[in-house]
């Protein structure tokens, strides 16, 4: 029987007489939705015009931040590409030569390669080196933390050189909750940070830059110019401080749910499907052996139920590569969604590994 194949299963003609079939969606946390206190929240925040500073709700956000980070003063910006942006300067608008670093696989890099890019006093011909940027946790390399001792190397050769160090933070409190580090330690060395409020914290829309308070000052010149100037924001901070107040402890619980599948697939000993068991927070890739399935072949199957299909569930995930799938843990994923992603892995799993050894 044909069936319209589009990866990640957005059309599938095998429904088994049911449309409404359970799915497990581990795309991405930004698909979370807020929790009922945040709704509450935002429906009788006190709110003003951020631009004037005059959001109570807002600057209590902040306020909470910088006790949290031990940071001067931030500001709220609709997304963490617009923290990230300001964070870089102005010039990004203009465009900013950049020296990439390649990754390992633990989510630092080699500090000795750094320093070979650094340029302090270039020809005229080139830039000078300004910023130093990191992930914390690291996305791509599978949410894994970094460690505490390479940072504090960095920012030791950062200092030396004058360079200012900023850390992408969107979920860095899986950082802290993994590494049961505080946050104002993690970033000691980092002079700007931003993190998400709308990843794995659950929040709808927002993201905060930390750092002094004359970075700050010009951090609000350039989010005016981006267009991200907002007015009664406190409605979306309030969802951010319910966040901050009730979100940490979930964060296990999303580690723990990202343990119970890779161990179940590690457990499985599959020559085509490996997994990291050394993933420390939300985010788990898988690797695959592209050889004998293709990462959208993988997805195309988690997601389709067939007829005679013994565990009807749909999985949702995304692909990092035609190697690599991967999945992303949050509050609105429930043990019972773990259990039965389970056992659809564990069956489609051994589906491909016995068309393979035929």
């Amino acid at each position: 029987m044909p069936y319209d194949h589009i990866t990640n299963g957005f059309s599938n003609g095998y429904t088994n007489g049911n449309s409404e079939l359970h799915v497990v969606d581990l795309r991405s946390d930004t698909i979370s939705k807020p929790t009922q206190a945040m709704r509450e929240a935002m429906a009788i925040a006190p709110v003003g015009d951020d631009v004037y500073g005059e959001d109570p709700t807002v600057n209590l956000l902040i306020q909470k931040s910088c006790q949290l980070f031990g940071k001067e003063d931030g500001i709220l910006v609709p997304s963490g590409t617009m923290a990230n942006m300001i964070a870089r300067g102005p010039a990004q608008l203009a465009g900013v030569q950049q020296a990439l670093v390649r990754n390992k696989n633990d989510g630092t890099f080699c500090l000795d390669e750094m320093c070979s890019r650094i340029r302090i006093d270039p020809d005229c011909h080139e830039p000078y080196t300004a910023l130093i940027v990191v992930e914390n946790t690291h996305n791509m390399c599978g949410g894994k933390v970094l460690p505490l001792e390479w940072l504090d190397k960095l920012g030791n050769i950062a200092k030396s050189h004058g360079i200012a160090v900023h850390m992408d933070g969107a979920r860095i409190m899986n950082a802290a909750v993994a590494s049961k580090v505080e946050l104002s330690r993690i970033v000691r060395d980092m002079d700007s940070v931003c993190f998400c409020l709308s990843k794995s914290l659950g929040a709808p829309i927002g993201s905060v830059l930390l750092g002094t308070k004359a970075f700050i000052e010009r951090a609000k010149r350039v989010r005016k110019v981006l267009g991200g100037g907002m007015r009664q924001a406190g409605i979306m901070a309030a969802a951010g401080i319910v966040a901050l107040d009730s979100m940490m402890d979930q964060l296990r619980i999303d580690h723990e749910h990202l343990r119970q599948i890779a161990e179940a697939i590690h457990n499985m000993n599959s020559k085509i499907f490996k997994v990291d068991l050394q993933a420390d927070t939300n985010i788990l890739m898988i690797y695959l052996d592209n050889r004998k399935v293709t990462a959208d072949k993988f997805l195309q199957r988690l997601y389709d139920v067939y007829p005679n299909d013994p565990i009807k569930v749909r999985i949702r995930a995304s692909t990092r590569d035609n190697s690599c799938i991967r999945f992303v843990f949050y509050w609105e994923i429930t043990d019972e969604d773990v259990q039965m992603a389970i056992k659809k892995l564990e069956y489609v799993i051994r589906e491909f590994e016995t068309k393979t050894s035929v």
